[in-house]
């Protein structure tokens, strides 16, 4: 006899330990029997858009998708015809060019500042915190915009270059505690505006723009978020503009999100849905993109803390999800699936979180990595 698109699915979901309207919280509730086909059709992609439409429910989607990558039941499934093609196409075009970075920025962080402004810290810091000693999102994201300060070095009247400078939280920082000026850059408009906003007053110079057309020269650079944006075959061409800004005996820190293999695309849904043209680099390729121009002096794995922050994320935009009645109910399931998903892929380590330090080489003292 045949094994159904259903058949197929229960053994998959059996094998990950994940019940079909079971009491566990990480269990399937089925509400459209079209869900396995589509499922199987569309391996993530078929699944999200499945929970969007409503064919679906599970109460912590968070502790479904630790079963699930954990079990690779992504990869037990075939790719269709239409993601292998989705997938060879991101190995032979740039879909993070300058033109298209533009509009993928747009996508995902013109959003609407009145969700990112729920969903944030107050300093409105989209990227993960620093959990050592915190104990809230606050604390752990001060925690963080300090701990990238002192891995910098910051002095009185250097000048910094933020890239993707988000709503200005770091730029803002910066130059309040550390009496540095910097330039922030974005190619969002809603955040540049709000950014411009937040850091009236200060030494601080909010740009829109692209990281290829930014002039000057600064004694430090930071990214903080950026890295996911630029593509693979965009890497070394990003490491050539910090040089071509980076003064003489300057230093530079890029905190992203990282992946434990090296790609080419990202995960179909996100990519549609949440983060078009994204690319999580590797060691590998974040190697290869810096060599021989570079010393990284050093690198820092905080993944783990990714997990906390998007789970406060989460809980910041439920608890404040009657204040936002520009979103209908078929985006706060997308969002839903994005952040918890994702908090589920730092929690089994599949996602990693990176700080890398980099010096040019040459005559240089010792690099005492803080923590």
């Amino acid at each position: 006899m045949a094994r159904t698109a259903r058949d197929t699915c229960l053994r998959l979901l059996e094998r990950a330990g994940v019940p079909i309207d079971g009491d566990e919280p990480w269990s399937i509730r089925v509400h459209d029997e079209r869900l396995w086909e589509r499922a199987l059709a569309g391996r993530n992609l078929g699944l999200g858009e499945a929970y969007v439409d409503g064919w679906w429910d599970c109460h912590a989607l968070d502790e479904l998708f630790v079963r699930l990558i954990t079990a690779d039941v992504d990869g037990a499934i075939r790719p269709s015809p239409g993601l292998a093609a989705a997938a060879l196409a991101a190995r032979v075009t740039n879909r993070q060019s300058e033109r298209r970075a533009a509009r993928n920025a747009r996508h995902h962080y013109d959003i609407g500042n009145d969700l990112f402004a729920r969903m944030l810290d107050a300093r409105m810091v989209y990227s993960c915190g620093y959990w050592t000693d915190a104990r809230d999102l606050d604390a752990a994201q001060e925690a963080k915009l300090d701990l990238v300060c002192r891995k910098l070095a910051l002095e009185p009247g250097m000048r910094l270059l933020d890239v993707g400078c988000g709503w200005g939280g770091l730029a803002r920082f910066a130059a309040e505690r550390h009496g540095v000026s910097v330039v922030g850059i974005s190619p969002a408009a809603n955040q540049v505006a709000l950014a411009r906003e937040r850091c009236a007053g200060l030494p601080v110079e909010i740009v829109q723009t692209d990281y290829r057309r930014v002039g000057g020269t600064f004694d430090r650079i930071v990214s903080v978020g950026m890295l996911e944006h630029v593509g693979p075959r965009n890497l070394r061409r990003f490491f050539a503009a910090c040089d071509e800004r980076l003064a003489p005996g300057g230093m530079m820190l890029h905190h992203h999100i990282g992946s434990r293999a090296s790609k080419t695309s990202v995960d179909p849904w996100f990519d549609r849905y949440v983060f078009p043209g994204g690319v999580l680099p590797s060691v590998a390729q974040m190697g290869a993109a810096a060599e021989p121009g570079w010393v990284v002096e050093d690198v820092h794995n905080f993944g783990p803390d990714y997990d906390r922050t998007l789970m406060a994320w989460h809980a910041n935009v439920d608890a404040a999800w009657d204040e936002l009645p520009a979103y209908d109910e078929r985006f706060r399931r997308l969002w839903r699936y994005y952040l918890l998903s994702c908090a589920a892929g730092f929690r089994v380590r599949d996602l990693q979180l990176w700080q890398w330090v980099f010096r040019r080489p040459g005559p240089a003292g010792r690099y005492t990595a803080v923590r």
